[in-house]
């Protein structure tokens, strides 16, 4: 290594971790005592003793999933980017670099939303002539062609205005929500004028159904879809919008313009398409043929470039000279602009993104979490990994093809066909994996496995933000999704736990479990969450009274777990509510769509159920919207999920109630009911503390976001029927 060599990264250890070492032992030490109580006190009476079991089971369960979640707290690392001496070394042979955006429903992530988003990363402070963006259209809608037409148009007015004023964000929609009025130029108020007329075009488009004529007549593009039959039943539409090798496609300035590029791969129904996963890999092949850049970007539709020098933070890492050849990609986190201050639905995951994923990242990388990742190509393209690799950053196969636009488009839809993978390894070992909702995780990890690095970027300033649910079913769904690929990772041939052994860290694959188990958290959080609140009811105590020496492990346990985890969310910017919003978001996550994510990986494992990808909805309306910002809890539409939650919020307030009637119709009673069921009388009212928006919901609300009447009806019938049997028949 040069004696000149300046590193273009550093990375440093959180302090405190000796103290937290102890503290986290010490709760290991209570959750043992809890689980010697269990054995030592078993019930003798039949019916006793299966309910103490199960508690006994579920105890078990929480510790093991406890300590997992110990394990990216064990050394959590945070990393700083040095890009002046990116500069000084690399300026002139930085890689060429190639950013997937995908969209998949014109209706759920309208077209106005996806052009800003391509053209925030069309904008980035990097050589254009270097950078390609590419559209992948899993819905084939000629709105978004349109759109994409309207923002190539656009770009050649918002590119050199953005770089000339450095603007930060570089989302026209995001940018212009944040500028004052008061304080705009002329140029300002013409590129906001342009911005407004070209959203007003395609909005208008798209409430009609429908191109303007006069644009369908002069751009040749739009002949693609006079054959075109439906979303699942069309050729493959590829169009080089922008050609960044034309000498004349310039800006308003006269500087080259990034390539530009739409796709919307082949449909047919007889064929499997494979969701993301497909998308992402027709985007790699086609992207080979076009631009071939060496690093590849893959963004979500709604999370918007938010820091111009984000690929430059990236090539920090992947550039190094001393440790990139190591690393595959760089994971950036995912953040949003739409989240209200306490964040009512947890959509930030700001444990996530604060303390799991610099942990997991100490421990030899964070997963691939599908948005927001700079990957090397030859590394996501299967090259196995060796101690001797080494980058080439002065490739000549970059933009090698010498075919005019019509000869490259004709020449490279072959490979966005339904039948090209047929017989091959994309899917397997080449590309992303496909078979799992979460395909990107398995892809991470899949590298992870074959010796890859993987490193995660934190910068001051978020690199991307996007658009976070508004909704608690949007919630619900985005994490059953979540959850059941998760689960089905734990039980693939790529599983953490048993298949990467002697692979990855047992830290990191400690790290992967605790998202693998999510959905099986279920069993034993439903299980807690009903079965103490029943017996509470009957009088019935399954846990130590206060009078005994065995309440200390179980109330430490709980209060210092409670105020460690509040002072960390604390720590990384949250607030108290925020905090309480989060445990809510908890169980109602862990009673109804890892839940629902259990029961399907089931009948799937069985046969009994297909593999189906979620989209979550990136548009609501106006009312809802007003609601979100209320920090008022969105229901509105029935839901098996909501079924589920509602029914348990009523079982635990009856639970309470009938427990209240019943001790104070003695002398002392609720003094005694206290003495004797302290922890129960506590785990019940804290259940119905926390269910208190689904109470409102039920209830007390009259607007269109309250739980559906029929609903409400339903689960207070299952509720009391609950109660009822258990007071009277067992």
């Amino acid at each position: 290594m040069s004696k000149e060599y300046l590193p273009l990264f550093e990375t440093k250890e959180a302090k405190g971790r000796v103290v937290y070492w102890a503290f986290a032992a010490s709760i290991f030490v209570g959750i043992c005592l809890i689980w010697i109580y269990r054995v030592k006190f078993v019930p003798e009476d039949e019916v006793g003793r299966w309910v103490w079991i199960g508690l006994f089971a579920a105890e078990i369960w929480f510790g093991f999933y406890w300590v997992l979640t110990q394990s990216p707290r064990w050394n959590p690392i945070h990393r700083r980017t040095f890009k002046h001496n990116l500069s000084k070394r690399h300026e002139g042979e930085l890689p060429g670099v190639d950013i997937f955006v995908c969209t998949a429903d014109p209706d759920m992530e309208p077209p106005a939303m996806v052009i800003s988003t391509v053209l925030s990363v069309m904008a980035y402070d990097y050589p254009p002539e270097k950078l390609s963006v590419y559209l992948s259209d899993d819905a084939g809608s000629e709105l978004t062609y349109y759109a994409l037409v309207e923002a190539s148009q656009f770009a050649k007015h918002w590119i050199p205005f953005c770089k000339k004023f450095n603007i930060q964000p570089r989302s026209p929609a995001a940018y212009f929500a944040s500028v004052s009025s008061d304080h705009q130029g002329k140029e300002m108020v013409f590129i906001q004028k342009l911005y407004k007329d070209m959203v007003s075009k395609i909005n208008t488009a798209v409430e009609l159904g429908r191109v303007p004529e006069e644009i369908r007549s002069s751009n040749e593009g739009f002949s693609l879809w006079k054959s075109h039959v439906s979303r699942r039943d069309h050729d493959t539409f590829l169009q080089i919008v922008i050609d960044g090798r034309d000498p004349k496609a310039t800006d308003v300035e006269g500087s080259i313009l990034p390539t530009l590029v739409y796709l919307a791969r082949e449909k047919r129904p007889q064929y499997f398409h494979n969701f993301k996963a497909g998308a992402m890999n027709a985007l790699l092949r086609v992207s080979s043929h076009i631009s071939n850049g060496q690093i590849l970007l893959n963004v979500d539709c709604d999370m918007y470039s938010n820091n111009s020098d984000a690929i430059r933070d990236a090539l920090c890492f992947l550039m190094d000279e001393e440790k990139g050849h190591e690393i595959a990609f760089v994971q950036f986190p995912q953040k949003f602009d739409n989240v209200t201050k306490n964040d009512i639905y947890g959509s930030t995951l700001r444990v996530i993104s604060e303390v799991e994923l610099p942990g997991l990242d100490g421990l030899g990388g964070p997963p691939y979490i599908g948005t927001g990742c700079f990957h090397k190509r030859d590394v996501l393209c299967g090259k196995k990994y060796s101690k001797g690799y080494k980058n080439d950053w002065n490739s000549k196969s970059y933009r090698n093809s010498k075919a005019n636009v019509k000869e490259l488009e004709e020449n490279s839809k072959y490979l966005a066909n339904c039948t090209y993978e047929e017989n091959t390894q994309w899917g397997k070992e080449i590309g992303l994996r496909y078979g799992c909702p979460v395909e990107d995780v398995v892809t991470g990890l899949s590298m992870q496995s074959q010796g890859w690095k993987s490193v995660y970027c934190n910068p001051e300033r978020g690199a991307f933000l996007g658009v976070a649910p508004t909704s608690l079913v949007q919630t619900l769904v985005q994490h059953k999704r979540w959850s059941e690929g998760d689960l089905q990772i734990f039980l693939s041939r790529y599983s953490p736990a048993l298949c990467t052994r002697r692979k990855i860290s047992l830290g990191l694959r400690m790290g992967y479990c605790i998202y693998c188990f999510w959905a099986v958290n279920s069993l034993a959080t439903v299980y807690y969450s009903i079965i103490p609140s029943l017996y509470l009811l009957k009088g019935v105590s399954l846990f130590p009274q206060v009078s005994s020496p065995w309440l200390i492990p179980f109330t430490y346990v709980i209060f210092a777990e409670y105020v460690a985890s509040l002072v960390e969310f604390l720590s990384i910017g949250g607030t108290v509510q925020g905090w309480w919003n989060e445990q809510r978001i908890w169980l109602y996550k862990r009673t109804s769509s890892y839940l629902f994510a259990l029961v399907d990986t089931a009948l799937k494992t069985l046969g009994l159920s297909d593999l189906t990808f979620a989209i979550t909805a990136k548009v609501t309306d106006q009312e809802a919207s007003q609601r979100y910002e209320k920090e008022i809890m969105e229901f509105g539409a029935s839901s098996p999920l909501f079924t589920i939650l509602a029914t348990t919020s009523l079982l635990n307030l009856f639970c309470f109630l009938g427990m209240v009637k019943k001790a104070v119709k003695t002398d002392s009673g609720l003094v005694m009911a206290f003495q004797a069921m302290a922890l129960q009388v506590l785990l019940c009212g804290i259940l119905v503390l926390i269910n208190w928006p689904l109470y409102q919901g039920m209830f007390f609300r009259t607007d269109k976001g309250k739980m559906p009447s029929s609903l409400t009806i339903q689960s207070l019938i299952l509720a009391l029927a609950t109660c009822l049997s258990f007071s009277f028949l067992l």
